[in-house]
């Protein structure tokens, strides 16, 4: 089995189960993902003790980033199955630091990800 995320060993947040790294494709700058140590596909198989692994790290990313980049919000997000936009079949939790101006018009946030349902 070939997986990017199985054979990453460069972190910049980590715990016993899970572990966090600036995404190589960022959406925004500090763009982080937060991925289980653990090779499992979709969020919902992990464990209640790695999903708290992983949100603790969201938490620690947070505060790096506010110290970091200072921005004005955040996205979190995470793509489970093809269809929803899952590319590397290994979770991952997204936090996009969000700042004024990023956008033109942010209301609708993560609806955005089907952009003619974005503004309501």
């Amino acid at each position: 089995m070939n997986c990017i995320f199985c054979e990453m060993d460069n972190y910049i947040l980590e715990n016993e189960l899970a572990y966090a790294i600036f995404d190589k494709f960022p959406v925004n700058k500090g763009h982080m993902l937060f991925i289980p140590k653990r090779h499992v596909k979709d969020f919902f198989d992990i464990t209640k003790e790695e999903r708290e692994a992983i949100f603790n790290l969201v938490e620690e990313g947070k505060k790096l980033l506010d110290e970091k980049y200072s921005p004005n919000g955040y996205n979190v997000g995470v793509n489970c199955g093809e269809v929803s936009g899952q590319t590397v079949m290994h979770v991952h939790v997204h936090l996009i630091p969000r700042y004024i101006g990023d956008t033109s018009c942010p209301k609708g946030g993560v609806r955005g990800v089907i952009p003619d349902r974005m503004k309501y």
